[in-house]
């Protein structure tokens, strides 16, 4: 396509070639190839399910290496709060306090979600705070109608004159309630790491954020520091970083049109989730925990989620000095044919790779290359909670081009739609991903590997959204945990639910993992 000087000089800024512009919109009018689901991964077959022993000697060998390790945990935390409170965005748009009653307007709009909030306004976190600052800005407080009274608690909460969390990251949202004490999404997490991120009595945590926001985490990082490092016991080694420019794809009009500014430049708007692969590439530790920033739970429950965590990242290791081993000894000139046989099991039965269909008719020369082929890889270890509903992710058995499978996270957008057999694979998914990942990213020689060599990048996906009320198509990276990490060995461990508790409306913070 032809640019205008503006526009090349918007690219150059943004750090995005004119080729990778070409290939986005090349995307759209051809579309992604969608995945073709083998098979749902099931306990049994693509899902381990560890026994209560075995999560003790899991536990206590990451444990007895933990000292040695250098961890990092990172928390993708760039989301804003907005969703959380889109049923109360929804209320005040359309209620009239003039024309009927709270109560009325629920039963008539069959208004669940607010229901739940009003009654269990008093348990939120930052009831008080609101409230308190309701009644110092409102001389008659007392005489206002009980309607008046919950609007403008509302308002007060939401919106910029007040305190504003509808606009607010939702890590800094409070989340808890320790008697005077209010928790933030971001202070859980610190308090969390202790438990069994942190090594030489130091725990490193790295969030990817807004960068309209980092004086705000910054400062809240300043407030918590010294009381979470009394509580832990614990130093902390806290970084930011932001999805890059880079990163965006360009929007297109339903004739696939790029969508153009008023003032001449290309519409462009972050990729998802896939762009942080970027933020991830650029970390180095040996072990790296992934959890999303809403998922956590009140500090009492803390201990039982750090179990399941250790056991992730115990399997990791495990298996990982296994296949360093292997690596070491396939360097080697002469490898014994029962030698080739264990490790083929190992990537078999352990690595649930699976090797080249013609593989036992290769050389030994080749079937050495097929073995470093198959175990020189990142690894990650992702917890799988039974399946209730939740939307997101899933483990499956994928087949790819060359007829061969693997075991993917797939989101719904990636599967056909169109054909019935894909999406009754689907409907029998028994698991679903709360991104609860644990990751090795070094090699057995201790470098670390670029992470853009292992990710597929035919897995991204095109969206529909609205703009100043047009519709318009936009396009997502291969997602963090989906095709970004397409190419890993990746192993899936069943986790109980009490490991999964993320906040996705505010009155997920009514439930019990987050009232304490």
């Amino acid at each position: 396509m032809e640019l205008t000087a503006t526009q090349e000089e918007q690219l150059k800024e943004k750090g995005i070639s004119k080729k990778t512009l070409e290939q986005q919109i090349h995307r759209f009018v051809n579309g992604f190839p969608t995945v073709k689901l083998k098979k749902a991964a099931v306990v049994g077959d693509g899902i381990l399910r560890i026994s209560d022993s075995e999560i003790k000697d899991y536990v206590e060998f990451y444990d007895s290496k933990r000292e040695d390790l250098d961890i990092l945990k990172f928390v993708p935390a760039s989301g804003a709060a907005t969703r959380m409170f889109k049923f109360l965005h929804e209320f005040l748009q359309e209620y009239d306090a003039s024309e009927e009653s709270i109560n009325s307007f629920i039963n008539r709009k069959n208004a669940r979600d607010l229901f739940t909030f009003f009654v269990g306004i008093e348990k939120f976190p930052f009831y008080d705070a609101v409230i308190e600052s309701l009644k110092k800005g409102i001389d008659n407080w007392q005489s206002l109608s009980d309607r008046d009274k919950k609007e403008r608690f509302v308002r007060k909460m939401l919106f910029k004159n007040g305190f504003n969390f509808s606009a607010m990251p939702k890590g800094l949202v409070p989340f808890h309630s320790y008697g005077e004490h209010k928790v933030t999404a971001f202070e859980e997490h610190l308090h969390e790491a202790s438990g069994y991120a942190a090594t030489k009595n130091e725990a490193r945590l790295h969030f990817t954020i807004a960068q309209a926001y980092k004086n705000h985490f910054v400062n809240e990082f300043d407030r918590i520091e010294k009381a979470v490092e009394e509580s832990t016991g614990k130093n902390y080694e806290i970084s930011f970083s932001y999805q890059k420019p880079s990163t965006d794809t360009v929007a297109v009009d339903m004739q696939d049109k790029p969508i153009v500014n008023k003032d001449g430049t290309l519409f462009f708007r972050p990729a998802g989730h896939g762009a942080l692969l970027d933020n991830l590439n650029e970390q180095d530790a040996d072990l790296i925990f992934i959890k999303n920033i809403d998922n956590v739970t009140v500090s009492n429950l803390d201990e039982d989620v750090s179990v399941y965590k250790k056991m992730l990242a115990g399997v990791l290791l495990k298996v990982q000095e296994k296949a360093f081993t292997y690596l070491e000894n396939l360097q080697t000139d002469s490898i014994e044919d029962n030698a080739f046989q264990e490790m083929e099991e190992f990537i078999l039965e352990q690595l649930m790779r699976r090797l080249p269909r013609d593989y036992h008719k290769y050389t030994t020369i080749y079937k050495r290359e097929a073995l470093i082929e198959a175990l020189n890889r990142p690894l990650r270890v992702c917890g799988m909670v039974k399946n209730e509903g939740e939307p997101g992710g899933g483990p499956f058995w994928v087949t790819n081009e060359y007829g061969q499978s693997s075991l993917q996270i797939v989101e719904s957008a990636q599967v056909d739609d169109d054909d019935y057999r894909q999406r009754n694979i689907a409907a029998n998914c028994t698991h679903f991903n709360p991104v609860d990942i644990v990751c090795g990213v070094r090699d057995y020689q201790g470098n670390k590997f670029d992470l853009a060599d292992f990710r597929d990048l035919e897995t991204g996906f095109i969206t529909h959204k609205s703009r100043k009320g047009h519709e318009l198509k936009a396009q997502e990276l291969p997602g963090l945990w989906n095709g970004a990490m397409a190419h890993w060995n990746t192993i899936f461990v069943e986790v109980p639910l009490i490991t999964f508790n993320p906040v996705k409306t505010v009155n997920d913070l009514l439930k019990p993992a987050h009232q304490g």
